[in-house]
């Protein structure tokens, strides 16, 4: 049996209990993100650790 290549999301821990919630999942180097109720769509890809940072900032309102 083959490892899986797809990643392995999880509820972020910022969604809350809400259903409009999006999932993580940890990359080698980076981590991808997607909407749980569009998973059919795909997900963001971000490729090293200053991308992420860069996008939570970004979603936090602190990365101006």
């Amino acid at each position: 049996m083959y490892p899986s290549t797809r990643p392995a999301f999880r509820k972020s821990s910022y969604s809350a209990n809400a259903s409009d919630c999006v999932e993580v999942a940890d990359l080698p180097g980076g981590a991808a993100v997607r909407d749980t109720r569009h998973r059919d769509l795909g997900h963001l890809t971000f490729a090293d650790p200053g991308e992420w940072r860069a996008f939570l900032a970004a979603a936090r309102g602190d990365g101006h």
